[in-house]
């Protein structure tokens, strides 16, 4: 039997940079449905990139997106009474959102300022291979080659 087609929301771009990625990450940050919230975090984020860095954000952006996106991850696999970390190619799509998670959770993890100059921080360490979210790719990445001995139990 056929697997049912989910119908997914489709996102509108962002109202100051039109990409859908900074929707997304905005998207992320909002708690509660305050998006307008969310708003001003990320965009006083990118405010504060332009001052520090002295560059567009927008490239920032995506130069710290592309540090931490992983290739890999490992799932799970339940074989013979024994589990498996099963190292997996990552789709593009997922491969965004585990990079936005990941910043967004390492920005929240310090302590002490405002969102916006957490945010801001980790989005300038990540652009330079730096930062809590790079080391979670690197350790997903060191798991993933552990473990590919178990590949071939892959789906």
């Amino acid at each position: 039997m056929r697997r049912k087609i989910k119908n997914r929301n489709k996102i509108s771009p962002d109202i100051r940079f039109s990409s859908l990625e900074i929707e997304k990450l905005i998207n992320y940050v909002m708690e509660r449905g305050k998006k307008e919230v969310a708003r001003k975090i990320v965009y006083g984020a990118f405010d504060e990139i332009k001052e520090e860095a002295k560059a567009d954000p927008l490239e920032i952006f995506q130069k710290a997106v592309a540090n931490t996106s992983p290739s890999v991850e490992v799932r799970s696999k339940r074989v013979g009474g024994a589990n498996y970390q099963i190292p997996r190619e990552v789709r593009p799509e997922r491969r965004l959102t585990l990079a936005l998670r990941w910043i967004i959770q390492a920005a929240k993890s310090k302590k002490g300022s405002p969102m916006r100059k957490k945010l801001s921080a980790e989005l300038l360490l990540a652009s330079r291979g730096e930062g809590e979210a790079v080391k979670k790719k690197e350790n997903t990445h060191r798991m993933a080659e552990a473990n590919k001995a178990f590949a071939h139990f892959g789906w």
